[in-house]
């Protein structure tokens, strides 16, 4: 993948999260709700839920009934009609839906979550008691539990009951913490607690449950922050869309580039056919491999690793790189070497072109490449000069067949130690063509747009056409460099110059 998409595409998500979180987590403003056309709005502490099934945030939760009044539940068996609600005050009026709030006192309970209601107005302790219809009292008279035959008194616990005859009257049950009105009032007036939406809102504020919180916490935020948010929001979105059609027009490109660089190179395999080197699939190439156990080397252009058909044949495999390139080295290096056939030269056994994945199958050269033994400090590794000249021959060997002995002129442009592989009995073998260029015998010139070739070995026509045209000499040139190499027994190189000038040979 181009390396602007790994950089832009996890951007869009960074982006696309906090505008979805924008969107939905801080939803701070959603529109009223209400029972009908004549009821409270109902808005954040409280929520109208459908179904009478609570969500998880719990708090404070409304219902419709089927005449549209707003309906909260005190207690599974008191129920009562919202009036009013005053959000800044914190401060909900209800009725009772049966219009005598005393007979349901017992069943009263105010604290249904860490979100609270409490009675407003001071709060006394009170007992209630069941008297004949002639019992007279100043305290308060029950109309709605009184009857022709009873009436009902709330006494004041704090207080004496001298003017009323007990001996005549039954104490029915006490209850603590009301207030003195829900003796005769059809509506409550309740407060809540446990959040700062009141004083958030008095101050100008927007108030929500504060998200993921595994309790009932809530959080204020001020409305001009909130504008802020949304205009952020849409210039984040407008860039975000920007980036989109910039991402997909790269992923579009992209893919269009590799699959005509595909199609090129199924049609150069389907017009190879005749010279017959096996093609693989990408699972050959794994079993072969072993599933790429053994490592053997890594250059510019793919790492190499060892395989095997049975166990008296074996082949290095070079897996090529998928980001390199448009296939140019992939098509040089199997065109070319196809159609090589010599004792110098390293044969190709097969190819893998299995979609976007790359390789390329050679024989196995047991004794690795000729820059291994030219400057080892190991004694034991120097060939000896005869050996050394027995090599530089045989390379002297494979390139003029490359030069003469084909039917078109083979031009390598990176003869070099590390490219001059050896077999079982150290006869060299030339190998990488992904640099080489073909071009007829009587050509005395090849065109090239850029230099190719290892810093050091590339001949200087090569590097720069002030030196002259480019041609099968340079090859040549970079041979004289090799056995330079071999006679000095030394890379040809040497960092320790302060002038890079003096770095090379040359």
């Amino acid at each position: 993948m181009d390396i602007s998409l790994r950089i832009v595409i996890p951007t869009l998500l960074s982006f696309l999260l906090f505008i979805v979180d924008l969107g939905e987590g801080h939803n701070w403003c959603p529109e009223p709700k209400r029972c009908g056309d004549h009821g409270p709005d109902i808005r954040f502490p409280f929520q109208l839920i459908k179904d009478r099934q609570p969500d998880h945030h719990g708090g404070f939760d409304l219902y419709c009934n089927d005449k549209n009044d707003t309906v909260l539940e005190l207690s599974t068996s008191v129920k009562a009609f919202v009036k009013n609600i005053d959000y800044k005050s914190q401060l909900i009026e209800v009725t009772d839906s049966d219009g005598c709030f005393p007979r349901k006192i017992q069943g009263l309970k105010l604290n249904l979550s860490s979100l609270s209601f409490q009675f407003k107005n001071d709060l006394s302790d009170y007992a209630l008691f069941k008297c004949p219809p002639d019992t007279e009292s100043s305290y308060y008279l029950i109309p709605c539990l009184s009857s022709f035959s009873t009436s009902v008194y709330a006494f004041p616990s704090e207080r004496d009951i001298d003017d009323l005859s007990i001996l005549s009257c039954t104490k029915m049950y006490s209850d603590s913490s009301v207030p003195f009105y829900i003796w005769r009032s059809h509506s409550l007036q309740l407060t809540w607690s446990g959040s700062e939406c009141g004083r958030g809102e008095v101050k100008g504020k927007n108030c929500r449950f504060e998200k993921n919180s595994t309790d009932v916490r809530t959080e204020c935020r001020d409305k001009g922050t909130l504008t802020k948010i949304v205009i952020t929001g849409s210039i984040l979105g407008s860039f975000l869309l920007v980036l989109v059609i910039y991402a997909l027009y790269r992923v579009y490109r992209y893919d269009k580039t590799e699959k005509e660089n595909q199609a090129r190179i199924e049609m150069f395999l389907e017009d190879y056919k005749a010279l017959k080197p096996t093609r693989y699939s990408y699972n050959d190439v794994k079993r072969i491999t072993n599933q790429f156990a053994e490592k053997l080397g890594q250059g510019a252009y793919g790492t190499v690793f060892k395989g095997k058909f049975s166990n008296e044949i074996h082949v290095a495999v070079k897996i090529l790189n998928n980001s390199k390139g448009n296939g140019e080295e992939f098509i040089n290096e199997v065109g070319t070497m196809g159609r090589i056939h010599h004792v110098n030269v390293v044969r190709l056994v097969g190819f893998c072109a299995d979609g976007f994945r790359r390789a390329l199958v050679y024989e196995f050269l047991p004794n690795d490449s000729l820059e291994k033994f030219i400057s080892s400090v190991d004694s034991n590794r120097f060939l000896g000069w005869e050996k050394l000249q027995d090599i530089a021959l045989g390379i002297a060997k494979g390139i003029e067949y490359l030069h003469q002995g084909c039917d078109q002129r083979i031009l390598h442009f990176d003869i070099k130690p590390h490219n001059i592989l050896l077999d079982q009995n150290f006869n060299p073998k030339i190998s990488d063509f992904g640099l080489a260029k073909l071009c007829a015998k009587d050509q005395s010139a090849v065109s090239m747009t850029t230099a190719r070739g290892t810093m050091g070995y590339i001949a200087p026509e090569v590097f720069s056409r002030n030196f002259g045209s480019v041609s099968y000499k340079s090859d040549v040139y970079s041979f004289g460099i090799l056995l330079l190499e071999m006679v000095g027994g030394r890379k040809n190189v040497d960092v320790t110059i302060e002038n890079t000038s003096q770095i090379y040979f040359p």
